[in-house]
């Protein structure tokens, strides 16, 4: 089997978590006895452009000339059996779907974020969800806001790009969704089940887990909707040292909030960036791994590596991390605005009871679990709605019951994101293309 890999790479200075996925699956293919033929542009080649080239980008995202021909040589000269496509902006643009499908290539692409729809990609602005350009002919909306890269120039030119090629890609043949949340994205924007598989992100097994540490890692960006004051408000809602430690590790613009609450509390760590080495330390020294997204985040790959590290999660009920979670349905899109009002709650099991009961001491817990409203249990952690009293409810939860899920988290890691069965599900979807 032939596949041409093609994807835009992210500039290095910018640590891109797709960047690293893309190489680790093509290693695994490779491994796999797959032949790959990378067909990669990088943005960290535009500033040594000649002129011409420069003259052109702005137009790239629409139709990017050069990648065109260059990958209409590529696909003539080598005839490979599927073009995969992750990235395809700035250098590639969409326009490969039909350049492939124009030399008989069938084309997957996998999503990592919610760009057919959104400029930015990522269904967030100004510290809110926002989907304002869902269902819309034209994202004007991302241009009022400056939606990409802060420029209402780029975001009239992005908005434009996704107008101009909602038809291409309605004509991929699959799309790997991450995850249930990135699949019902896609029914959303008019792609039939039939051209949608789950498939997600696998990171290559760590080993044996070390036995459980003590308390909580935050590990990320240091970003809004990373929902680092989400989870910091609900932190103060405990006593000093009444949770066990809360370590922070990581970069960016909310580094001094994470600093101001390590000074203001014995409980609280910050740890900074960490290399790979730092980050086994920190998930060997900890007994449950914090996902507090404030956005319909894709698939946090912190939250497959506390897994493989048998490490259960507590995350917010939101995008991916439900699903990477087992723990049912995500909160829904429902609008734009704060987390917990711009989406709403899942819909409740069918013929399952859903009446709250309320407990002595004015508690009020679900009667299938027995856990507090908002909070919901799965294989390999919970999920809790996107509100402060939410999440600190939660949090002596998931330090109670860390021991009793390590086994489950590591479990649903093997079954689910260990790189043999990623790659064996990847060569699959490949399969069902070139022999239907």
């Amino acid at each position: 089997m032939r596949i041409v890999v093609a994807h835009n790479r992210y500039r290095e200075a910018q640590p891109s978590g797709e960047n690293t996925i893309v190489d680790a699956e093509i290693a695994q293919l490779t491994a796999a006895g797959v032949e790959v033929l990378p067909f990669l542009r990088s943005s960290d080649e535009i500033p040594t452009m000649p002129r011409t080239a420069k003259a052109l980008l702005p137009i790239s995202p629409i139709y990017a000339p050069r990648a065109q021909q260059e990958l209409a040589q590529l696909l003539t000269e080598h005839r490979p059996d599927v073009l995969h496509l992750h990235n395809p902006y700035p250098l590639l643009s969409p326009w490969v779907v039909r350049t492939a499908h124009r030399h008989g290539v069938p084309v997957v692409q996998t999503v990592h974020n919610y760009r057919q729809v959104c400029s930015s990609g990522l269904y967030f602005r100004d510290g809110m969800i926002c989907q304002d350009c869902r269902g819309r002919a034209l994202g004007v909306p991302a241009v009022v806001h400056r939606c990409y890269r802060g420029s209402r120039a780029q975001s009239a030119l992005m908005a434009t790009t996704l107008a101009v090629h909602r038809g291409t890609w309605k004509s991929v043949d699959r799309f790997i969704a991450l995850t249930s949340a990135v699949a019902d994205h896609l029914r959303d924007y008019g792609i039939p089940d039939s051209r949608i598989v789950v498939k997600p992100n696998g990171i290559p097994d760590p080993g044996t887990p070390a036995p459980l540490g003590q308390g909580f890692l935050f590990l990320g960006r240091l970003s809004p909707e990373k929902g680092l004051g989400l989870l910091l408000e609900a932190w103060r809602r405990h006593p000093d040292g009444a949770l066990g430690p809360l370590r922070v590790a990581g970069d960016g613009e909310l580094r001094p909030l994470v600093e101001a609450a390590a000074a203001e509390r014995a409980d609280v760590t910050f740890l900074g960036p960490l290399d790979r080495a730092g980050v086994r330390d920190a998930l060997t020294a900890s007994a449950v791994v914090l996902a507090t997204s404030t956005w319909h985040d894709v698939l946090p790959t912190v939250i497959i590596e506390a897994l493989a590290s048998g490490r259960p999660v507590l995350g917010t009920a939101l995008g991916g991390i439900p699903y990477l979670l087992g723990a049912d349905t995500p909160r829904e899109p429902a609008g734009t605005g704060p987390a917990v009002t711009a989406s709403a709650p899942a819909p409740p099991s069918p013929g399952g009871p859903t009446a709250p009961v309320a407990q002595a001491g004015g508690a009020v817990t679900q009667p299938q679990t027995g856990l507090p409203v908002g909070i919901r249990a799965g294989e390999a952690g919970w999920v809790v709605s996107p509100d402060p009293a939410a999440l600190a409810a939660a949090l002596p939860i998931a330090a109670a019951g860390a021991a009793a899920l390590s086994s489950s988290a590591r479990n649903r890691y093997e079954r689910t994101f260990h790189p043999d069965v990623v790659t064996k599900r990847l060569i699959d979807v490949y399969a069902s293309l070139t022999h239907p």
